[in-house]
């Protein structure tokens, strides 16, 4: 009995969270309420993984009430103001009760059809009043307006006039609606945010903890830290190697940014340039598989595709985007005359694999599961126990309870934006389809574009684009998937190539301001202004911007298409793609004269030609003649300076 106290003490040390304008008994509090939440949330979606035995709608009103009371907590504690905090304290346990209410009532609530009652009404109240909290705090206000204008489209839907009016609905209609069915706040979004988001996050989460993110970087320094500005490609390799298993470019930021930025300060790179570098390689796990982000799982969902189908067809575009980045990392070192990392290479490559190297076997089981047949969400539970499994090899690696514990409290952190935004995106979503206006929206865009599948990718790109910096990557995504990826369907796109063109625009605000989270967090780490921080890793990250343009034409770089045009759609992408690189950064080997630098820019703009990857019309083969005889004239002439 003596000896509990300071074991409790202990552990309580352990969850605090940072809260230093607080009591610590109130931190100490909040702290094992959101650790308590946190586990039961990471008990219930791994059971439902793996067992898959509770109902849909249970199953994700539950989650998103464990989820939203722990985020309430966190609001709290962090309040500036008196009031946010006694009314985020107020509000946690009332989002419990929708998963409460509808896991006692569910046999109820069928029998009834799914019509909202007057105790039903009261919760739905509470629910949207947290969700809206949630929002303000957790994601920002461009998705609260839109909730809103949702709302009252809905509701008041009655007083506009023309085709984009309607009859109108009640508050009860829309209660049954959004909470009661799995068309609204607890539909696909949610589910997928259950099944896959939060999961995968916790298998990132356990991967980092046991020291898979530190073997990412000692082989990237391994593997690059003896070329000429070799910090660069590390931060480059690392940050995608690591964005392979956690899908998110601030976390990835945050994660290697404290080690590669001041790294790549000390070769030379100006703080600018060291922060774009991070930024642009940090969301390159975005569009990388085996684990990309939430988006991915969504689109999985919502086009009824196994998630293998996504990873694969996102293969090619991704290593495209890593090329382009590394070429144009070297070309920056190249530039500026940058030296080499003294202290790695395969020395270090040699050390880390043989010593930590086992730390990369759960990410092979992973690819190995899959292979064989699991669902993802086994597959991850699977790449779980091997992690816990081979975590007490070395000491250092070892994971304790309370190691587990953070874990668990550490991802529903991470996640909580997100499921915010998947709930805030069901509210929308529900009100589309219950008034119809999606189909409404979707012809709209199809008419203005002209029927014109370059005019309608190029306005898609703007909606895309602009939907993008002001919400999270999934709720973009979420609403771009019912507004407009039908319009690129109905033109005759197929599905996979419609929704990944809106899947990269609605991505590539991470580095674009005038929101560009990533660039913004590097930023803070490297000292740099964020604004042109933004602009730099725009430049070196432009291949977001360019691949979805070519999925039209070249289909095949996501694998849709015979064996020949992925082939060759994935040669001429790379010739073009490497072109471009070195025409904007203006070094390989030697500095590109700039008459050269117009021929590569020249050529891989021909290469690149908007024309089928296999058509044998003259002019389309004389294009990508030239295009590639003027890249390997520009290479060779290079070649022979050097």
């Amino acid at each position: 009995m003596r000896r509990s106290k300071p074991v409790l003490t202990g552990w309580i040390e352990a969850l605090r969270l940072e809260a230093p304008q607080r009591s610590p008994r109130e931190t100490a509090v909040i702290s094992l309420l959101v650790a308590t939440l946190a586990v039961a949330a990471t008990a219930l979606v791994i059971y439902g993984a793996y067992f898959g035995l509770i109902t849909a709608l249970i199953l994700r009103a539950m989650f998103f009430s464990l989820v939203a009371a722990g985020g309430l907590l966190l609001v709290g504690l962090k309040a500036p103001w008196l009031w946010l905090r006694a009314l985020s304290y107020a509000l946690a346990p009332v989002v419990l009760l929708p998963g409460l209410h509808i896991w006692d009532s569910y046999a109820q609530i069928v029998r009834r059809g799914g019509m909202a009652q007057d105790l039903d009404m009261w919760i739905f109240a509470g629910l949207m009043a947290a969700l809206v909290l949630l929002i303000i705090r957790s994601v920002g206000w461009a998705l609260l307006v839109l909730v809103a204008l949702a709302v009252g489209y809905a509701m008041f839907g009655d007083l506009i006039p023309g085709e984009y009016g309607h009859r109108g609905y009640t508050l009860t209609r829309l209660a049954s609606m959004l909470m009661l069915s799995t068309e609204g706040i607890f539909g696909l979004p949610m589910g997928v945010a259950v099944q896959y988001i939060f999961l995968f996050a916790l298998l990132g989460g356990l991967l980092m903890k046991i020291g898979t993110g530190e073997v990412f970087v000692d082989i990237a320094r391994g593997l690059t830290g003896r070329m000429r500005g070799g910090p660069g490609l590390t931060a480059a390799l690392s940050s995608t190697m690591l964005g392979t298993i956690n899908g998110s470019a601030v976390a990835n930021v945050v994660t290697t940014g404290t080690f590669t930025i001041p790294l790549m300060k000390r070769a030379g790179y100006s703080a600018t340039l060291a922060g774009a570098i991070e930024a642009a390689a940090s969301s390159a796990g975005q569009i990388l598989p085996p684990v990309m982000g939430a988006a991915a799982f969504l689109m999985a969902e919502i086009i009824r595709v196994p998630y293998a189908t996504i990873a694969l067809a996102a293969l090619i575009p991704g290593l495209l985007y890593v090329l382009a980045l590394m070429i144009a990392v070297w070309a920056e070192a190249g530039r500026l005359g940058l030296d080499r990392d003294p202290q790695a290479g395969f020395a270090l490559l040699k050390e880390t694999l043989l010593k930590r190297g086992y730390l990369l076997l759960p990410l092979i089981g992973l690819v190995g599961f899959l292979a064989l047949g699991y669902t993802p969400t086994r597959a991850a539970v699977l790449c779980m126990v091997v992690a816990l499994v081979i975590s007490p090899w070395r000491r250092e690696t070892r994971v304790g309870l309370i190691a587990l514990i953070q874990v668990c409290r550490d991802t529903l952190v991470a996640t909580l934006p997100i499921v915010t935004a998947v709930a805030a995106a069901g509210v929308v979503i529900g009100v589309l389809n219950l008034t119809g206006l999606a189909l409404m929206l979707s012809g709209a865009i199809v008419d203005l574009s002209g029927s014109s599948m370059l005019a309608l990718l190029a306005l898609t790109a703007v909606v895309s684009f602009f939907l993008g910096m002001g919400l999270p990557t999934s709720a973009a995504y979420l609403l771009l998937a019912v507004l407009v990826a039908p319009a690129l369907t109905r033109m005759g796109m197929e599905p996979v190539v419609a929704h990944m063109f809106i899947f990269y625009y609605g991505l590539v605000s991470a580095i674009t301001p005038p929101v560009a989270l990533a660039a913004y967090a590097a930023a803070s780490i490297s000292g740099a202004d964020a604004n042109k921080t933004a602009v730099e890793a725009v430049r070196l990250g432009f291949v977001k911007l360019l691949v979805p343009f070519l999925f039209a034409t070249m289909p095949g770089l996501l694998m849709v298409g015979s064996g020949g045009e992925i082939v060759v759609s994935a040669a001429l992408a790379t010739a073009g793609i490497a072109g471009l690189t070195l025409a904007f950064g203006g070094w390989f080997l030697a500095p590109i004269p700039g008459h050269w630098r117009l021929a590569a820019l020249v050529g891989a703009a021909l290469v690149l030609w908007p024309a089928p990857v296999l058509s044998v019309e003259p002019l389309v083969l004389l294009a990508r003649g030239v295009g590639l005889f003027l890249l390997a004239a520009m290479v060779w002439r290079q070649a022979s300076r050097a």
